[in-house]
């Protein structure tokens, strides 16, 4: 241990990341402590990490978190997750972003602070490439002093912002590749809760459990777009083509437009979602290079209307992975699987889901039973293809 160097302990004590434990391990040697006051880049503090953080006061937290931040030098990552703390005092909040701030490049915080503080203002911008807050206000963003030229993932959670100032910020950041909004609280200036975002270097968009009217996102090189338990009336993606993932998950959308961005989708990934089969087929018909492709639980607004299997398989001969809803209790049994085996000669799993009654009537019983048979009958020709039922 005496002939490693001491950059090489500071990595060291970078990756066991819990506070306590680099505290624990710098106490081994003179060469240890050093690389703890010198070399650390990354310091956590999680209440999930040591049992004792939950029956320490806010007080002797806000002591603890200072005192070991300020024996360190040139902290690269630093993580404040206290889940069981209700707020910290914006002073000692201040002291440990402003101690940090140049050289800081990853700031991981979802704790209030009393009152409340501007963490954009506080933070160092100049370096920072990943920024993590929750539980926190956000208010009068200025784009031409709070720039962020180094920032590459943003992520915010039970944060409040107006769409204004969400704007404004996505637009100081010129290099975000990863946005992540989660349960936010929108402040809006008018009765329309709509909100319209744009960014040119964005190739990862996810977004939870947000309700608004009217939500437009602009990214030309948006690769990956995943929308989770939202309520919208109108939702549109203005890109160039670049969309390679689509996944919607107990999405409620009146109006959803993907516009061109859909001709590249490689997985499209849709459950417990209502929509027009001929607005879905229109959207992504066009994505001959899609490989895998789930509709669970995916209701259609006219009763008339179904998966069309046959037509799906042409539009897509590159398909590898298949996810289908089979619903026992609606006796949703052709599924067009023959056509879409024939044309699909790339398939190789095949997902079948299924709802099942706690009450099963006979009727169900066989209905299951022939269902089963006929999987099995007509899979006995495509051993290749590896299927899987998947019943709740």
């Amino acid at each position: 241990m005496e002939s490693l160097p001491v950059e090489v302990v500071g990595n060291i004590l970078s990756r066991l990341g819990a506070a306590r434990d680099v505290v624990i391990a710098s106490a081994t040697c003179r060469k240890w402590q050093e690389a703890w006051r010198n070399q650390l880049q990354s310091l956590t503090f999680n209440s999930d990490d040591w049992p004792l953080y939950h029956e320490f006061s806010t007080s002797r937290l806000e002591i603890i978190i200072t005192q070991t931040i300020f024996q360190t030098r040139g902290l690269q990552c630093l993580s404040i997750i206290m889940d069981d703390v209700d707020e910290f005092n914006a002073a000692p909040v201040i002291a440990w972003l402003m101690y940090t701030r140049e050289t800081l490049r990853q700031l991981h915080y979802n704790v209030r602070t009393t009152p409340n503080i501007n963490m954009l203002e506080k933070c160092g911008r100049q370096k920072l490439e990943v920024l993590s807050l929750a539980h926190n206000t956000i208010t009068g963003v200025e784009p031409s002093y709070q720039k962020f030229p180094c920032l590459r993932s943003l992520t915010l959670s039970y944060v409040s912002i107006s769409a204004l100032d969400l704007s404004l910020l996505l637009s100081s950041c010129p290099k975000i590749e990863t946005l992540t909004l989660v349960s936010l609280d929108i402040v809006m200036s008018d009765p329309l809760a709509s909100m319209d975002l744009s960014s040119n270097s964005l190739k990862d968009v996810y977004v939870e459990a947000i309700s608004l009217d009217k939500f437009i996102l602009e990214a030309d090189r948006l690769e990956k777009l995943h929308v989770k338990d939202c309520t919208l009336e109108v939702f549109e993606l203005v890109g160039k083509g670049m969309l390679r993932i689509l996944k919607i998950d107990d999405v409620s959308v009146i109006h959803l437009d993907i516009g061109e961005s859909g001709e590249n989708l490689e997985i499209v990934d849709v459950s417990n979602f209502t929509i027009m089969w001929a607005k879905f087929h229109h959207m992504i018909s066009r994505s001959s290079k899609l490989r895998k492709l789930r509709l669970w639980g995916v209701v259609f607004d006219d009763d008339d209307e179904f998966v069309d299997i046959e037509t799906l398989s042409s539009c897509f001969p590159l398909l590898s992975h298949l996810s289908l809803n089979y619903d026992l209790r609606e006796a949703a049994l052709q599924y067009g699987l023959q056509g879409l085996l024939e044309r699909c000669p790339h398939l190789k799993k095949l997902v079948i889901h299924g709802v099942v009654s706690e009450t099963k009537t006979h009727e169900e019983c066989d209905t299951l039973a022939n269902f089963t048979s006929a999987i099995v009958k007509l899979m006995r020709k495509y051993l290749h293809v590896d299927v899987q039922f998947e019943y709740e």
